[in-house]
């Protein structure tokens, strides 16, 4: 609604700035002012100084505008007038850190090559902004929002890869950690130095009252490595609150000074030329006495403001959420976009993920279908990252409802999920390791590379071929999943040539009580050299999942507009979709079994795949025979199905 008391407020603003702008900034400026003083009045009520801190905001808007480059702001002009570019079939990424891909940021613009050989176009370059060197939670401890790890390179080799992306036609993706920072940022220094100014930027507190009335009701996140949310500082003789590790501080944005800076720091990463920015911890970004403090209705408004202001100044920039809370949470994270998002424009599927893995375990479809079925869809325009693997740990975060729907104890069923992909049970075939497990209730979440997790490893020390060969088609099964399922697919570095667990970690002193680095290998390019080579596991896999990219680029239904839709084969051993827009169809469905399982005749015919008049598997490029009024899948096998 029109507000004319907004109107004059922002005229006085900008006049004060006595500077001009050009229209692209004031029509921007104007249309998202309204929506960022709301949410300002949301969060922070009742202060007598909300102009003046809107005033700064809006100083920070401009200055960051001035700072955009001329190529940039063309770039966002371009994307707001396709606002769905990156829906687009073919976008497949990939993630990874630079230090155990390439060493640095120098070599890594060497590698080019590599990238676009498998077909990959948007790559994520996981946290390398200043951290220390010991204390930094794999980088997501950062020390300093506006500087590389000096050992990995500097910010203008940022920019000089980004600008190379771009000119490439590939995006850029990096971290910001926007709940806590490091206990050696400045702002924390100053605040162990007795300044109220920073420590107003952090929860903290002079005795244990109040933490306590926090922590009857905050859970743990590492309960093994870091108990507890708050940490004395002996310093001070204070309290800070301490979520994720000791060295980590939460930032109090009930602080709107908070707010302020951290939107700074977010818009000089976008003028720094990134496509995306991963939004780390955004569950977290809020706090109250008597919850668990993730989630929490401003939570969602701090990302809704981000949002907002961003485009303003960088439209063309996209927000990743990285939020891996339960499946009916996550959809909150898109916000409530009616053409563009006002919060997130995609994050991590970890719903899916989760239930592949699960399905990996029990071999069925049983509670991918109670699950998926049973979860809401995400708004139109947004997208999901869809992955097997990454950096992280596999939490099994699915619905215990849904696993009693799906037949399942939900509690021992996770527990025999675990146990499987930890290798505990006899007969599994994965070799990961239990993450963070909870003595008291038995929980746990898994790490391990995908291919220790399919089975890869331990045939391979096994030297027995068969093995290799089921590990090979899980791993193509997985990958061809999240290729055709809607929304972009990225991969972990090194899953592209089966890189296994990586032990090394345990003679790290730094490393050694983490675990989740087994799946953070070195990248290992004498393995590399044989995907090349016919006949090795390396290549299999990697001429495999080139392949199979290619396909996904040439096939538009594959682009996500919300056009996914499950189909029950009458088998549970299978999981299927169908992919429709513009005309184009496939029918996609994978066998979870390690035994060879019927796709009957009627299925596809009666979702207008009319076998009669042909179908063919665009993976292989064979016919498929119905005659015999159905079709063996072989163990693990995918069919991507189209009409002739």
């Amino acid at each position: 609604m029109y507000d004319p008391r907004l109107k004059s407020l922002l005229k006085e603003i900008l006049d004060d700035l006595e500077i001009g702008f050009d229209a692209d900034f004031g029509i921007r400026l104007s249309t998202n002012f309204d929506a960022i003083y709301g949410l300002f009045e949301r969060l922070y009520p009742d202060r007598d100084d909300l102009a003046i801190h809107i005033r700064t905001l809006v100083e920070r808007l401009a200055a960051a505008y001035r700072q955009r480059s001329p190529v940039l702001k063309q770039m966002d002009i371009e994307r707001e007038s396709d606002y769905h570019w990156f829906l687009s079939e073919k976008l497949v990424g990939m993630m990874l850190y630079v230090d155990r891909f390439c060493g640095d940021l120098k070599n890594f613009k060497t590698k080019l090559s590599y990238f676009k050989d498998l077909g990959v176009n948007l790559v994520h370059l996981m946290p390398l902004l200043k951290c220390p060197r010991d204390n930094n939670d794999g980088g997501y401890a950062v020390s300093d929002f506006r500087k590389v790890n000096p050992e990995l390179g500097t910010i203008e080799d940022i920019r000089d890869i980004a600008d190379t992306f771009r000119k490439e036609g590939m995006c850029l993706m990096l971290d910001l950690a926007v709940n806590h920072t490091s206990d050696e940022h400045k702002w924390a220094k100053a605040a162990l130095k007795g300044d109220p100014k920073y420590q107003a930027y952090y929860y903290m507190f002079d005795d244990r009252r109040i933490p306590d009335q926090f922590e009857a009701s905050l859970p743990e996140v590492f309960p093994e490595t870091a108990p507890g949310n708050f940490t004395n500082l002996k310093e001070l003789d204070k309290w800070v609150m301490t979520v994720f590790h000791e060295y980590q501080w939460d930032l109090n944005y009930t602080n709107p000074e908070v707010f302020i800076e951290m939107l700074d720091n977010l818009l000089f990463l976008a003028n720094q030329g990134i496509d995306v920015i991963r939004l780390d911890a955004l569950a977290f970004l809020w706090k109250r006495i008597g919850t668990q403090s993730q989630n929490l209705e401003e939570a969602h408004l701090i990302i809704q403001a981000f949002k907002a202001c961003a485009q303003v100044v960088a439209p063309g920039v996209l927000f990743l959420a990285e939020a891996i809370v339960a499946p009916n949470e996550i959809i909150g994270y898109f916000g409530h976009p009616k053409t563009v998002s006002n919060e997130c424009d995609m994050a991590y599927n970890a719903t899916l993920m989760t239930l592949l893995w699960e399905s990996i375990a029990t071999k069925n479809n049983k509670l991918l279908h109670a699950s998926l079925n049973n979860i809401p869809a995400k708004p139109f325009g947004r997208t999901w990252l869809n992955y097997v693997r990454c950096h992280d740990d596999i939490g099994l975060g699915y619905e215990d409802l849904h696993a009693s729907w799906a037949g399942y104890d939900a509690r021992l069923h996770r527990k025999f999920v675990t146990d499987f992909l930890a290798g505990s049970i006899s007969w599994s075939f994965a070799r990961g390791a239990k993450f963070m497990e909870d003595r008291k209730n038995g929980d746990a979440r898994i790490s391990g590379s995908l291919a220790s997790l399919a089975g890869l490893e331990l045939a391979l020390d096994k030297k027995d071929d068969t093995a290799i060969e089921m590990a090979i088609k899980r791993i193509t099964m997985l990958n061809a999943v999240i290729l055709s399922y809607g929304g972009i697919p990225i991969f972990y570095m090194g899953d592209e040539i089966g890189m296994t667990n990586d032990y090394s970690y345990l003679e790290d002193e730094l490393r050694k009580d983490d675990n989740r680095w087994m799946h953070r290998p070195e990248m290992n390019w004498e393995r590399e050299q044989l995907k090349t080579k016919k006949g090795t596991v390396e290549n299999r896999i990697y001429k495999t999942l080139q392949h199979l990219v290619a396909l996904r680029k040439s096939s538009p239904e594959f682009a996500d507009h919300n056009n996914t839709v499950r189909v029950d084969c009458r088998n549970e051993h299978l999981f299927a979709f169908i992919r429709q827009r513009d005309g184009y169809r496939s029918f996609c469905v994978f066998n979870l079994n390690d035994h060879p399982e019927l796709l009957y005749k009627d299925v596809l015919d009666g979702n207008g795949f009319e076998t009669a008049l042909g179908v063919r598997d665009r993976i292989s490029g064979k016919v498929l025979n119905f005659l015999n009024y159905n079709v063996m899948m072989e163990p693990y096998q995918s069919f991507w199905i189209s009409s002739i």
